[in-house]
């Protein structure tokens, strides 16, 4: 949640707002992007045959999208596990639509136009047609995933939304605020806390035994079968335990909060790939440990500490009010970038810094723009529409 007009149209929010959480949100979003730079290297290395695919600079930077899914079940729980005396389940469903799907067909539109500015090419060199691309975009903006291999699944790389990949986080997203309404909110709090345990033996086992043998946790993004079951799990269990933690947070004061935070996330994201032989994969071992353990002790400590100045506090705000609109906003730029390392056959950011900085900064700009004149006056007019208690 953000705390601005906007927020409290959609939420209602009378608690105490946990601004370090925005702004680590925030955080996590900048890192997303810098690390989605760094994997342009290794896909272009990859395509033309000049390396392993490994990414040598923020390579865990993928599990900022589990520290998303924690938050989420945090915020969630906060905000609406006492509301259903006063809210149906129809009121939730619309509050959540209003939140996040105005910058869902933002991103989407975004897509397509930066795909028809780019001709149109899959990454094979073939053409899309007009049409499929224009369907794509239908079925993007109603978060229908296209299934790897047929026609509309217009790049030809098995994205669930090739137009916009990191959609494929809110369509599971949206899965666990289905699940959230209809059945887990109803769970007492100790059973929730098994419902977190079994999912979470099921997550270590999936993921630590490289069921789907990508070596990490970087699964969810197209709609096979390993992918599907992979993704709920992945969703599942840092969404309930940000719940759980919820309902059990009890705060203490901790100076410092979102700097300490902060530099954690970076440090987590920073670690190199770590290789293993054996069938245990020792890398996703480390990515499990950093969700089960570590980002909830970031989230416990954002929502313990307070902005100790004015400075702090506007760098939280800031960061958290683009922190949605940059994640899914940003990937089309990245495709453009992508294609260009492939014809250069560029794949370090020495060699490339001046177009990164700018593909960043562009993405960041372009986020706060959509923010501003699109996303806060789009949800204004939907909340005073469609919002009971506003």
């Amino acid at each position: 949640m953000q705390k601005s007009t906007i927020s409290s149209a959609v939420f209602s929010d009378t608690k105490p707002h946990y601004e370090l959480l925005d702004g680590l949100r925030g955080v996590a979003a900048i890192l997303v992007v810098f690390y989605h730079i760094f994997e342009g290297f290794s896909f272009a290395e990859v395509t033309n045959a000049a390396g392993d695919g490994i990414i040598s600079t923020l390579n865990h930077g993928h599990i900022a999208v589990d520290f998303f899914f924690i938050l989420s079940g945090f915020v969630i729980s906060y905000a609406y596990d006492d509301r259903w005396d006063k809210m149906s389940v129809g009121e939730f469903f619309k509050r959540r639509l209003i939140r996040l799907h105005p910058m869902v067909i933002m991103g989407a539109l975004i897509g397509a136009a930066t795909f028809f500015a780019a001709g149109c090419l899959q990454w094979d060199g073939d053409v899309t047609p007009a049409s499929l691309v224009a369907l794509a975009l239908l079925l993007t903006m109603f978060m229908v995933p296209a299934l790897p291999g047929l026609p509309y699944e217009v790049r030809g790389n098995g994205e669930m939304f090739p137009l916009n990949g990191p959609a494929w986080s809110l369509f599971f997203e949206y899965i666990g605020n289905i699940l959230y309404a209809l059945f887990i909110r109803r769970l007492s709090t100790k059973a929730l806390a098994v419902l977190t345990v079994a999912l979470g033996v099921a997550h270590a086992c999936f993921f630590v035994g490289d069921v789907s043998g990508y070596g990490c946790v970087g699964v969810g993004w197209t709609i096979d079968s390993v992918n599907f079951f992979g993704g709920l799990v992945r969703m599942l269990f840092p969404f309930t335990m940000g719940m759980l933690l919820a309902r059990t947070f009890v705060p203490r004061k901790i100076k410092g909060a979102f700097w300490i935070s902060a530099t954690m996330l970076v440090a987590i994201f920073s670690v190199p790939y770590i290789a293993s032989d054996s069938s245990i994969s020792v890398n996703s071992l480390y990515e499990v440990a950093c969700i089960a353990v570590l980002f909830p002790l970031i989230v416990w400590m954002g929502a313990c500490g307070t902005c100790d100045n004015n400075i702090t506090s506007r760098i939280n705000k800031l960061l958290g009010d683009i922190s949605y609109p940059l994640y899914i906003i940003h990937y089309p730029l990245m495709y453009i970038f992508y294609a260009w390392l492939i014809e250069e056959r560029r794949y370090t950011l020495g060699d490339t810094w001046p177009v990164a900085l700018l593909v960043v900064l562009a993405s960041i700009l372009i986020a706060y723009a959509a923010l501003k004149l699109y996303d806060e006056p789009v949800r204004r007019y939907l909340a005073r529409k469609f919002l009971k208690n506003k």
